[in-house]
């Protein structure tokens, strides 16, 4: 059972304000945490919890909030804390209200672009975290190809041979991670990617200002994040358009566009089964034919 008054107390000494629980309020949609909505008014709080032994999830979660939050130019709920509580690990952060309001889909673009104009030297971040449920490597690299081809091509094919998917898609997979410089031909800057960038991990709030949570960030090539906007859809021509407006995109994106989704197609094998491996074997097919 959840002791609510002891993660307010958490709450309240993070924020340096008195907190008061209330009754929570449960929050669906979500398949990997629990949520909920604590407090009332001005007040809410928006808590996420799981089991204890995933506090370090939740830590890496509030981090690449702080992070993009940092850049000052797209709205992400402000962390507040985490912790353990018994048998359970949580993190609070600002409640931000999503409901209803008509999104400004150019402004999200325009400051995604903003937010991926932040850049490091090496590719990669300074700790690990998760894509989904899925433990997500970022070893810093000085090379982004290797990059690629270690931490997120190779470590998802090598998580779904351990779960039973072998021959043909480990095949052409290596050759595809052979192959990797001749498919990501351009210099990328290391930007600030949100990680996981699907239409469900962007709100509007109120006014239609555009917000985005559930990060999964690293330094990599921004290209990953906007491919992965086309992926399973949800933001429109406009935020596209605004995006490019604002910093146009190298030629060959969109090969690169397919490689990039093609990890997140894996991850959703790895997570979901084998409804996704004839996605990720066709798409290794196309992307090998680009080779020649």
């Amino acid at each position: 059972m959840t002791n609510w008054q002891a993660i307010a107390e958490r709450i309240s000494a993070a924020s340096g304000r008195a907190f008061a629980p209330g009754r929570p309020q449960p929050i669906g949609g979500g398949c990997i945490n629990q949520a909920v909505v604590l407090g009332a008014g001005e007040q809410r709080v928006f808590v996420k919890l799981n089991s204890a032994d995933l506090l370090a999830m939740f830590e890496a979660e509030a981090a690449g909030l702080a992070e993009m939050a940092a850049t000052n130019s797209i709205r992400v709920p402000a962390p507040i804390c985490t912790g353990r509580i018994g048998q359970q690990a949580f993190i609070a952060m600002e409640h931000i209200d999503l409901g209803g309001a008509r999104g400004d889909t150019a402004a999200a673009g325009r400051q995604l672009a903003a937010m991926h104009r932040t850049t490091r030297e090496r590719f990669g971040w300074d700790r690990d975290n998760t894509i989904g449920s899925t433990p997500q490597p970022n070893a810093e690299r000085d090379d982004w190809v290797a990059f690629w081809a270690e931490q997120r091509l190779g470590f998802q094919l090598g998580l779904a041979a351990r779960n039973g998917y072998r021959g043909r898609l480990q095949q052409r997979g290596e050759r595809l991670r052979q192959g990797l410089a001749g498919l990501l031909d351009h210099a990328p800057s290391a930007s600030l990617l949100h990680g996981d960038l699907w239409g469900g991990n962007l709100g509007y709030a109120e006014g239609g200002q555009p917000v985005i949570f559930d990060p999964a960030c690293y330094y990599g090539d921004r290209e990953a994040d906007l491919a992965m906007t086309e992926l399973f859809g949800g933001f429109g021509g406009q935020f596209r358009a605004a995006y490019e407006e604002a910093w146009p995109l190298a030629p060959g994106y969109p090969v690169r566009k397919r490689l990039y989704n093609l990890y997140h197609i894996l991850n959703h094998l790895n997570l979901f089964g084998g409804g996704y491996l004839r996605q990720a074997e066709a798409m290794i097919d196309q992307l090998l034919s680009e080779l020649g």
